[in-house]
């Protein structure tokens, strides 16, 4: 997709009313520093318009990014960051929760993990609640670069075990640096979002 209007729309708290728009949504979760902030940008191809934050977890709201007046995409707070304090993680969560069960245009949920290690048990816990929620998560292991090309395919194959993924889910190694990846889950969100009833002139 050619980028050629990016506009940070929406942000929503924790006590907001989720807004019900009008165009195909696509949420970004992870937990604190997997790259969620580096991801969205590049999809954007923007070097920092996604909100980041130098303290991780300081991030407390949706964000709704509007693409092209033709989609959102739509930033999760990043979890497992063990300085929150558990009465803010419950609240992340409960909106979190809210989001996945309410809006009525969420297509695809993309879960980022880091491909240089093994899900952890918050990852593991997200997964299995976007499926417990109705979607298939597509899984994007981050910061593919920092790995050798022989490290790829086993460390895919950990990640796949852990999640407990099936042959047809969707796992797409990813770089910020060299932008691998990055026209893969482009390819895989204009499809999505080129569904019947919705605009297919999306590509």
């Amino acid at each position: 997709m050619i980028i050629k209007t990016v506009d940070l729309e929406i942000v929503c708290g924790v006590t907001s009313a989720l807004p019900q728009t009008s165009l195909p949504e696509f949420a970004f979760a992870g937990k604190s520093n997997v790259g969620k902030s580096s991801l969205i940008n590049s999809l954007m191809n923007r070097k920092s318009f996604a909100r980041t934050s130098a303290q991780p977890g300081k991030t407390r709201t949706m964000n709704w990014y509007n693409i092209n007046k033709q989609l959102y995409f739509v930033d999760l707070p990043g979890y497992g960051f063990a300085k929150v304090p558990e009465a803010v993680k419950a609240q992340w969560g409960r909106m979190i929760e809210r989001y996945l069960a309410g809006s009525g245009q969420l297509r695809e949920v993309l879960l980022l993990v880091d491909i240089r290690h093994a899900p952890s048990v918050n990852d593991v816990q997200m997964y299995e609640w976007i499926i417990r929620s109705g979607f298939r998560p597509v899984v994007v292991a981050t910061k593919a670069d920092k790995l050798n090309r022989s490290q790829l395919a086993p460390n895919l194959k950990i990640i796949r075990e852990k999640l407990g993924m099936t042959g047809t889910d969707r796992l797409i190694p990813f770089s910020a640096v060299t932008r691998q990846g990055r026209d893969e889950i482009w390819q895989l969100l204009e499809e999505s979002a080129a569904t019947p009833g919705e605009d297919a002139s999306m590509a």
